[in-house]
């Protein structure tokens, strides 16, 4: 079934507003992969704050095979968090990428058997459980932040942040 257009906007604005809500959610998200993430796959895993993979997972943004570009936040993170030569070859290419190549290129923090996968998310968020919640916030606020600023603004925010964690417990 062909989608109009006004379909397709109202498709991609679904899918920016459930990637942004991912990515600034006051708790650290973490995406546990395997299997396909293909397109929206994994543009979702992209917006969360940690990814970690089973060796099984591929990941792909295949959409340009289609005569579609990535519509749910690929084409502007996938550079931040690969780099810009790597995102271009798999958006522009549409090829897949093995979960051990999506480790070798910052796409996942890890990488482990299918049967592990879940028990060290669970490792990895108890990790993140045991530390000064106010301090993992405002952290995670100014790491994505300050993508999206200059350097000296993103120094700027980050001074702010600690200073919000100094009259805490």
């Amino acid at each position: 079934q062909q989608m109009d257009s006004k379909k397709a906007l109202s498709f991609a604005e679904k899918g920016h507003n459930l990637t942004k809500l991912i990515e600034h959610s006051k708790k650290p998200i973490i995406a546990a992969i395997h299997g396909y993430a293909f397109g929206g796959g994994t543009e979702i895993a992209l917006a969360c704050h940690l990814r970690l993979a089973s060796e099984d997972a591929i990941f792909a943004q295949p959409e340009v095979k289609i005569g579609l570009v990535p519509g749910w936040g690929g084409t502007q993170r996938l550079p931040n968090i690969v780099g810009k030569g790597i995102a271009s070859e798999m958006i522009l290419t549409g090829g897949n990428v093995s979960a051990e190549r999506a480790f070798e290129i910052g796409l996942v923090n890890k990488v482990v058997k299918k049967d592990e996968l879940i028990n060290e998310i669970l490792l990895v968020a108890n990790k993140i459980a045991e530390n000064a919640p106010i301090a993992v916030k405002q952290a995670k606020k100014s790491i994505n932040l300050g993508l999206q600023m200059s350097l000296r603004d993103g120094l700027d925010f980050e001074i702010e942040a600690y200073n919000r964690t100094i009259d805490t417990e």
